[in-house]
């Protein structure tokens, strides 16, 4: 079916509009997360004196108390082996992580938290939930919701 070129137009129109609408939906998004990041970093710094980076490797951490190794916990992050190892030494001189060497594989470090980093690491979450719950107070239960099934709905590598 061929369209007339009155009606291409307007299909023309329409998905440019539709663009640019998506394009102020993608900076709000963008706006809204950088403020709730710099409020829970500045949270963060004020009430633990940590910074968000430190936060992340304490809570993978912790669900994984088993421990993990160090090419695992920067997978789980998302980030280089070189920018976990300065963040797992400075936890470790705080002693609130132990690194362990692997006995077969020298090279090869597992680190883990310790009872004081456990212990530090919940009262920091406690804090992180109630600062997050503030963040979303404006949002009942369906609007959570409808929210999360909306952002489910966008594409992208979500993992």
């Amino acid at each position: 079916m061929n369209l007339s070129p009155t009606m291409a137009a307007r299909d023309n129109a329409g998905a440019a509009a539709l663009s640019k609408q998506r394009l102020r939906v993608w900076l709000r998004l963008l706006d809204k997360n950088r403020g709730m990041l710099g409020q829970l970093r500045a949270s963060l710094r004020t009430e633990f004196d940590t910074t968000l980076p430190r936060f992340d490797v304490m809570a993978t951490l912790d669900r994984h108390r088993d421990g993990l190794r160090m090419s695992h916990l920067s997978a789980h992050l998302k980030v280089s082996n070189g920018n976990v190892t300065g963040i797992v030494d400075s936890l470790i001189h705080e002693g609130l992580v132990k690194r362990e060497v692997d006995h077969e594989d020298k090279r090869a470090a597992t680190v883990y938290l310790t009872p004081l980093g456990i212990e530090r690491f919940t009262t920091m979450a406690s804090a992180h939930e109630a600062w997050i719950n503030s963040m979303f107070a404006q949002l009942d239960e369906a609007a959570l919701e409808q929210l999360s099934h909306l952002l489910d709905q966008l594409h992208g590598d979500a993992t």
